[in-house]
């Protein structure tokens, strides 16, 4: 049987109800978005259509009435009491939210049941369109990264080789090749990505800066590193603040973050040296030199792959949260992780193995006040248990 993912329910459960809102869902590309609307289709009991912006070359207000028109013919030709329109890549029309507002606000007003839902993989876009035009239309489903038990029970995946290879679905049958697997996730996944999410959408005039960047925070992940000595690894001439413009362009397409320093001085916490995060731990080894079994067997390295994975599976939670991942550190004592919600306070330290513990959190909670802090791995919440946890459950 296909493996359907929660949002299946969720968005079958919206369709069944009487028109109300558009449905939007968004997420990283080849996280299955199109996969999961698939199998809708194939189970909602109404006549639909599906498009896709990304099959148009410059796709504009024109096309997405036509599409508008093409559907309510359907409708009409044939008597339906109701009908569904799927439109991909949304993002990518102009002006697509003025547009999508005039044509569901057309069909209110004409009680015609069109029911709509739009998918979207540039999320500062979408929810730019959302917020500016289509306030009170519609419903926003979250589609993040794949999850360990997703993967586990998908495609059998262990917890160590989700740790190490990610959670992308589309590259789960490759990883006993490494090499094909690895350049699969380049290839097919990263460079679709940063082209069509990142340079369509956004002016970036160093694109061979913004790749560099990349690669190297991926290389990093999990780790600090100030920009300025993260200029002196590139070899693009830049400065600064374009870094630190590249580096939201990128985690606005759910790639890599630069995690920020908690502090209650809010000058002090956007100034400080960035923690690299990569919103899937796929993304970090893609470009690593040393395969699954070296990195396994190397209790440093293993470390880092982990505190690297623990961070991907409380960023990709944190929007839908509502909460903002950051890390501390002053002197020789760190935080691997604090969590930050509604002034509720949690700091996570990752321990592996013969990983030793810092004074850090015992530190932290002297200077700050804290709702509670948690050990992750040896000694405290075993990485089984915590890869299948919701962020919410950190807050009780």
């Amino acid at each position: 049987m296909e493996y359907r993912r929660e949002q299946y329910e969720v968005l079958m459960n919206r369709l069944s109800e009487p028109r109300w809102q558009m449905q939007v869902l968004v997420g990283p590309r080849q996280i299955g978005k199109s996969t999961l609307m698939d199998q809708v289709v194939a189970d909602v009991k109404m006549p639909y259509k599906i498009v896709s912006a990304d099959d148009v070359v410059e796709p504009d207000e024109n096309w997405l009435s036509k599409q508008w028109d093409s559907a309510r013919a359907q409708m009409e030709v044939n008597n339906e009491p109701e009908y569904l329109l799927v439109i991909d890549e949304i993002h990518k029309v102009a002006n697509w939210s003025e547009a999508v507002k005039g044509e569901w606000d057309r069909d209110t007003r004409e009680k015609r049941n069109l029911k709509i839902v739009l998918l979207g993989s540039s999320r500062v876009l979408i929810r730019k369109g959302l917020t500016e035009s289509l306030a009170g239309r519609y419903e926003l489903i979250r589609m993040g990264h794949w999850t360990y038990p997703e993967m586990r029970d998908a495609f059998g995946l262990t917890l160590d080789q989700y740790v190490y290879f990610g959670g992308y679905p589309g590259s789960a049958h490759l990883i006993g090749d490494e090499i094909r697997w690895q350049t699969y996730i380049r290839d097919s996944l990263i460079e679709a990505a940063i082209a069509k999410d990142v340079f369509q959408t956004s002016t970036v005039y160093k694109p061979a800066l913004l790749r560099q960047l990349f690669e190297l925070g991926c290389s990093y992940s999990g780790e600090l590193l100030s920009l300025n000595k993260t200029l002196g690894q590139l070899q693009d001439a830049g400065n600064v603040t374009t870094l630190a413009n590249y580096l939201t362009l990128l985690e606005q397409c759910n790639l890599l973050a630069g995690l920020k320093k908690f502090s209650k001085d809010k000058a002090r916490k956007y100034a400080s040296i960035p923690k690299y995060q990569v919103f899937n731990n796929a993304l970090r080894n893609a470009y690593l030199r040393r395969d699954f079994r070296e990195e396994r067997l190397d209790p440093d390295a293993w470390g880092r792959q982990v505190e690297s994975a623990v961070g991907a599976h409380l960023i990709n939670q944190c929007e839908g949260a509502g909460c903002q991942l950051q890390y501390w550190r002053e002197k020789d004592y760190e935080v691997d992780f604090v969590l930050e919600r509604q002034g509720k306070v949690v700091a996570l330290e990752v321990k592996t193995g013969r990983r030793s513990m810092n004074a850090g959190v015992p530190t932290f909670q002297q200077r700050f006040k804290l709702h509670k802090s948690l050990i992750v791995g040896t000694g405290g919440i075993p990485l089984e248990d915590f890869f299948q946890m919701k962020i919410d459950h950190l807050f009780r």
